[in-house]
């Protein structure tokens, strides 16, 4: 049974600053709890049903953390899932450091992505396409957000997210800076190799002006219907795929 004060706390952890003055955030779901059981995430706190405890006994018996059996019904009232079947978790926050990246590899830099199911998406979509570093402006939606979590469907397990002022960091980078833009060479003709940083601008107002100015090789998805733009994650797929196409 979940006792009154962790669903406070877990209600508590919905909002940023409190995910941020805690240093935790919430899992919801038996596949995203799944995921972090297999991470390297540090697992506080989990609540299951007696089928989910059962099933990934081996798994919680890797782990030192409390853990309690609740009911579907507990888990749906305690978390922000109208349903959940399965688990739900409490996990520290990594800290956010700097990575390096390797010479050859390929890196997203998202500038200003603000909507949480698109950073999800991205993040699920980077996965996917061996991406393992993101490079998010201060602006960028929190990838602790429930709506984030939720739709990179455990990504978030294997994709690193670095945030920071983009201008500075872009101004270090000893790598390619490709940006996409509406005007800009096919990337079907264009030639990825050498790994390199990928910027994808905000929903609404593309690059930044600031940012775009530190753009080497501007790229375009080619428009064959009437659409102004395209989703962000959705563009974000469409050139990763074109990017691995090549290697």
């Amino acid at each position: 049974m979940i006792s009154k004060a962790k669903i406070k706390q877990i209600k508590a952890l919905q909002v940023k600053k409190y995910r941020k003055q805690e240093q935790c955030f919430v899992i919801e779901g038996t596949k995203s709890v799944q995921e972090l059981l297999g991470s390297d995430f540090d697992v506080l706190w989990l609540a299951g049903t007696d089928r989910f405890l059962e099933q990934n006994e081996s798994s919680l018996n890797n782990r030192t953390m409390e853990i309690v059996s609740a009911t579907e019904e507990e888990l749906s009232a305690a978390g922000s899932f109208q349903t959940n079947d399965g688990a739900l978790a409490l996990a520290r926050m990594k800290p956010n450091i700097t990575f390096s990246l390797t010479e050859e590899e390929y890196a997203l830099v998202l500038d200003d992505i603000r909507d949480p199911g698109n950073l999800g998406t991205i993040i699920r979509t980077a996965d996917w396409y061996g991406i393992e570093h993101i490079i998010a402006s201060e602006q960028t939606a929190d990838c602790y957000n429930p709506k984030v979590l939720s739709a990179t469907m455990g990504s978030f397990c294997r994709v690193t997210i670095y945030y920071t002022d983009l201008e500075p960091y872009l101004a270090a980078a000893r790598k390619p800076i490709y940006g996409t833009f509406l005007e800009g060479t096919d990337i079907h003709q264009l030639k990825f190799n050498g790994g390199g940083l990928i910027v994808i601008g905000n929903e609404a107002n593309g690059i930044s002006h600031t940012i775009e100015k530190m753009v080497t090789q501007k790229i375009t998805i080619p428009r064959y219907g009437k659409a102004e733009s395209l989703n962000a994650a959705i563009a974000t797929g469409i050139i990763l795929d074109a990017v691995r196409s090549q290697k």
